[in-house]
């Protein structure tokens, strides 16, 4: 009963500091989002030319429901990479997918797609199936009958391939296009190319939750640069902000997508441990925000949160594939990654069915998991009203804005400007839309010569 008591204190507080935290959030004002609104007509959605405040605050209510409504489409394209790369239901073989026909006409598809239908029958303490039951019945869709679940499956498998048949495209001709002498067969991207054809990519799929190291990787590094550079001194880092951390469930890259462990999240206390490494950050002196529409993701931290009162940390399984081989610096971040926040614990062994996979596990001290406090806030159209010393020294983006498009990315860029301090930065993979007589400009970019990536740094002005 004491338990039970303790959990029902611990459960109230925690709503009242979300509720705390929510009390500021607003969407973001006709006046505020003017500058963005006065760009020339071509660059506005159709609802938005000649504005008005009713015509602003019209749009932008509904866009937010039309932004969250995309969360279920992700995870239903997150249901489709656990089918191909999933191992915690099946002894199949995993399914590349340049190799997807030979799956296909082996019978190594269809026994994994009978090994997961029967898995979302009974899902048992599989939190991945339990979830994704439930996301069937939301669609209308009963997980005990194995014809329609498995007809459910089949088609958005079929949907999945043929977007990424199109992105496929969308990618090259945009690489193309920001590529220098594209017409030279040797001729290599600039250094930020990366940077300039990601972003819109997946502005019209569903808004996934993938994570992993690599983004993380790439904020170091430019962190890195930043104090080498000067931008950034020793212990000048205090309060930052992480937008759309991601929740671990099975990414769409098969070298990144392992459900063997719990779900988890990363930045957030990535992020922390780069800062206090760097000398960024003093070791017990940051306070990480974290921005997220997913009620998963909250839900999810908000849980570690109570646990972490509780005395318990927060373990972060940290897997990575032998081959391809990683560069020396990845690997050492690899092996430091947590060493600053948490302590190693012995790793969970992988199944067999996954070879050549080295693994580490951290366990992360529960004040650095309480110093992570989690808000639900669209950033491209929400924002929180904070007074000049409540500001965020640094903002941190990864991997999602690559889900909106270019005047959607210029409200979250304004967004982040009022909330950061003059001169705060905003790191991101992604380039946004600087609005002429806005708050923000690009200061600069780290290319980060791995996976193909590059971090923009936008600067309060």
């Amino acid at each position: 009963m004491r338990l039970s008591y303790v959990s029902v204190i611990v459960t109230l507080v925690c709503s009242a500091a979300m509720s705390i935290l929510a009390a500021d959030r607003a969407f973001t004002s006709y006046a505020s989002a003017k500058p963005a609104l006065d760009q020339p007509s071509d660059l506005l959605p159709v609802e938005l030319r000649k504005p008005n405040e009713a015509k602003w605050t019209a749009w932008s209510q509904q866009q937010d429901k039309a932004i969250r409504a995309r969360l279920q489409q992700g995870d239903l394209d997150s249901m489709v990479n656990l089918l191909l790369y999933g191992t915690s239901f099946t002894k199949q073989p995993r399914i590349r997918v340049e190799a997807f026909t030979e799956a296909s006409k082996a019978g190594i598809l269809r026994a994994r797609v009978d090994d997961l239908v029967a898995g979302l029958r009974k899902p048992g303490d599989n939190e991945r199936l339990t979830f994704l039951n439930a996301l069937l019945r939301s669609q209308g869709i009963d997980p005990g009958s194995p014809g329609e679940t498995g007809v459910f499956l089949y088609s958005n498998l079929q949907r999945v391939l043929q977007e990424m048949e199109t992105l496929s495209k969308r990618g090259d001709e945009a690489k193309r296009l920001v590529t220098p002498d594209a017409g030279r067969p040797d001729a290599g991207p600039d250094p930020a190319a990366i940077f300039n054809w990601r972003p819109g990519l997946l502005r019209d799929r569903g808004v996934s939750l993938d994570t992993g190291i690599f983004p993380n990787f790439s904020i170091e590094q430019a962190l890195r640069d930043l104090k080498n550079r000067g931008v950034l001194r020793e212990g000048q880092v205090a309060r930052v902000a992480v937008i759309g951390p991601g929740l671990d469930f099975s990414d769409k890259n098969e070298q990144a997508s392992f459900d063997y462990y719990p779900q988890q999240t990363l930045q957030p206390f990535a992020l922390y441990d780069s800062l206090v490494r760097l000398g960024l950050a003093r070791a017990n002196g940051v306070s990480v925000s974290i921005f997220d529409i997913s009620p998963r993701v909250i839900d999810h931290i908000q849980r570690a949160r109570e646990r972490a009162r509780m005395k318990t940390g927060y373990v972060v399984q940290l897997p990575r594939e032998i081959t391809p081989t990683w560069p020396a610096d990845l690997i050492a971040f690899w092996r430091s990654l947590g060493d600053r926040v948490g302590a190693e614990v012995p790793p969970l062994t992988p199944v067999n069915v996954l070879g050549g996979l080295q693994t580490r596990a951290v366990r992360i001290r529960p004040d650095v998991v309480l110093a992570c406090q989690p808000v639900d806030l669209n950033i491209v159209l929400e924002r929180r009203n904070l007074a000049e010393t409540d500001r965020f020294d640094l903002m941190v983006g990864t991997n999602i804005f690559i889900y909106y498009d270019a005047f959607e990315r210029s409200l979250a860029l304004e967004n982040a400007g009022a909330m950061l301090k003059r001169g705060g930065l905003l790191l991101t993979n992604d380039r946004l839309p600087e609005v002429p007589g806005g708050s923000m400009r690009l200061a600069g970019v780290t290319d980060v010569q791995y996976n193909r990536d590059a971090v923009g740094w936008y600067q309060k002005r």
